[in-house]
């Protein structure tokens, strides 16, 4: 197939059609849950409230802001896919937007700016008259307009996922895990929150003590999703991939797919680490230099250990010396020709991923 027949074929797979709107229109979608704005994402978007406060103020100064990209679902609802911050931000300011829960959010207060230093302590409603919006001001506000790209029902069903991640990565302040997680909201929230389940497990959280840079980026959900994608993989399909951010996002879009047993992967992953908490704590994953366990937790260390545990926990348990037997195995995994092959500097990432998944399933198996 040629690059032309490739850009038509694609091209033909995506159907958008873009329009403005205003404020008023938008907020009247969101009343009517005609929107879907994914309020869970609010933990990842970090904008303060003086960013807030620079969004309304480019409303009310004509400052021409980027459009709003959403998906159009089978009944028809938006899914919003670009802009849930600056839709956020505007319904909080006028007082509609709620949380995950229902709850409505405590409306904005606005700061001073350079430009508008009397938007200070400025609210849309006010019972003092002299800090928030006048009617006239509310009203140029709802009529204001914004650029709206709707990518319909007709089109790629992946497609939306691979517009936010192209929309959201590269100079975003999200890591790519955070960017993963908001592609799992968006196609299986109860996936998701098994996810942060498991994450907030103690004895997991025991055997990954990690900075705080990491924890923020949501590392060790990142690390629980290489767990559970080692599970179901199939390994033949990895050469279709060019990198392991690539093969994440996809292998993570396929779970969403699945029918998994959500219980039975939460009876391993507590019976998993349960054990590794037990015998190693926070040495879990910290190399073991014939005496002791030294240095960081090792992602390499992470896949070579936790994904054949986790395989193989079910025969693991009913070893009478089951202790001893893996404070053995797991200490003698460092001087493994394959982890050591592995962990050097040069291999490719998901080539790694691959050979130390294989290693530790087998061998760890009974």
């Amino acid at each position: 197939m040629s690059l032309q027949e490739e850009i038509e074929k694609r091209a033909s797979t995506i159907y958008k059609e873009s329009f403005q709107m205003s404020i008023g229109e938008l907020i009247n979608l969101y009343r009517d849950d005609e929107m879907d704005i994914h309020p869970e994402f609010q933990r990842l978007f970090r904008w303060n409230d003086y960013q807030k406060t620079k969004f309304i103020e480019s409303i009310l100064l004509n400052i021409p802001i980027p459009p709003i990209f959403v998906s159009q679902n089978e009944e028809g609802v938006w899914d919003v896919i670009d802009g849930v911050q600056r839709l956020s931000t505007i319904f909080q300011f006028v007082g509609v937007l709620k949380d995950e829960n229902g709850s409505c959010v405590q409306p904005l207060k606005l700061l001073k700016t350079d430009y508008l230093p009397s938007l200070q302590d400025v609210e849309w409603k006010s019972e003092n008259v002299n800090y928030c919006f006048t009617r006239e001001q509310q009203l140029v506000f709802k009529r204001s307009r914004i650029d709206i790209i709707i990518m319909k029902k007709e089109s790629d069903p992946n497609a939306k996922y691979e517009l936010f991640q192209r929309l959201n990565t590269g100079g975003s302040q999200l890591s790519d895990q955070e960017v993963r997680n908001c592609l799992i909201l968006m196609a299986n929230k109860d996936f998701y929150k098994l996810l942060i389940e498991l994450d907030s497990y103690q004895n997991y959280k025991n055997c990954l003590p990690i900075t705080d840079r990491k924890t923020d980026e949501r590392y060790t959900l990142e690390l629980l999703l290489k767990l559970i994608i080692a599970e179901y993989i199939d390994w033949n399909s990895i050469n279709s991939y060019s990198d392991l951010y690539e093969l994440l996002n996809k292998e993570t879009l396929l779970l969403c797919d699945k029918q998994l047993n959500y219980d039975d992967i939460k009876d391993k992953f507590i019976k998993t680490f349960g054990l590794l908490d037990s015998i190693f704590g926070e040495d879990t994953f910290r190399r073991f230099n014939g005496t002791k366990h030294i240095g960081p937790v090792l992602s390499s260390a992470f896949q070579a250990i936790a994904v054949g545990v986790y395989h193989s926990i079910e025969s693991i348990l009913e070893k009478k010396d089951k202790e001893n037997w893996l404070k053995e195995k797991i200490n003698s995994v460092y001087e493994n020709d394959s982890f050591k092959t592995n962990s050097l500097q040069g291999v490719k990432p998901i080539t790694r991923y691959k050979d130390l998944s294989l290693f530790s399933i087998n061998y760890f198996k009974l």
